[in-house]
């Protein structure tokens, strides 16, 4: 399961920025004149920010991908752990088979029949392990995006900004126009404040009971750790 690069495509992001933009424009008069080939949105005070750098600056998206690291390290523990014990005591089986040491047909099920529990009991272990790595990175996505989200509805209401885009969703847009800096310094001073911190991992649900399969370890890993990016 591609953890990260499911987390990392955030396209609900473009709709928190430009969310921003309401409760400013909520304090303009319904009567605003509009002259002829609207002349009236030379007046709209437009800023923009550069999502990247909030994603690489804003230390609750630091403190999120730290997190992801160390999910995914005790993942691929997990399974190369699991995987090795497997593999042992499926050599000592081929040991024992070639060496003529099972002395009844009853002794060679019950061995197979543990080697293929063993395979069971991994593949449900691992099996819920990803599911709460997902689950962690849901809530980690929501409280992202609600954080960035209340952020930009203050700030560009006491700015008094009508618009606030992203970097990436314009062709051109005057550098002038960037409160990148100013947003993350805000963000980061608010998260601070609270004294942020991204929630302990969960622990992973009891394995479920044995089903039926092929004794081979699944190869499935969550991906590599990155910053987190929010283009689409």
């Amino acid at each position: 399961m591609n953890f990260i690069k499911h987390y990392t495509k955030l396209a609900l992001f473009a709709a928190v920025v430009l969310m921003a933009s309401a409760s400013s424009c909520n304090n303009k008069p319904a009567d605003t004149p509009k002259a002829a080939g609207g002349a009236a949105l030379e007046n709209l005070k437009i800023r923009y920010i550069d999502e990247d750098s909030i994603m690489a600056n804003y230390n609750l998206a630091k403190d999120i991908n730290e997190a992801m690291l160390r999910r995914q390290n005790q993942y691929d523990a997990a399974q190369k752990q699991r995987g090795n014990e497997i593999s042992k005591f499926y050599n000592a089986m081929q040991q024992k088979y070639q060496n003529n040491q099972y002395l009844t047909e009853e002794a060679f099920n019950a061995d197979q029949a543990k080697l293929q529990k063993m395979q069971n009991d991994a593949d449900n272990y691992l099996a819920s392990l990803q599911q709460s790595i997902q689950n962690e990175l849901n809530q980690s996505q929501i409280q992202l995006l609600d954080s960035i989200d209340n952020f930009m509805k203050d700030y560009a209401k006491k700015k008094g900004f009508d618009m606030v885009l992203r970097k990436s969703a314009t062709l051109f847009i005057d550098e002038k126009y960037d409160v990148t800096d100013e947003v993350v310094e805000g963000l980061n001073k608010r998260y601070n404040k609270v004294g942020g911190k991204v929630a302990p991992a969960p622990a992973p649900a009891p394995a479920k009971a044995a089903t039926s399969k092929a004794p081979t370890v699944s190869a499935e890993k969550p991906a590599t750790p990155g910053q987190v990016d929010l283009k689409k």
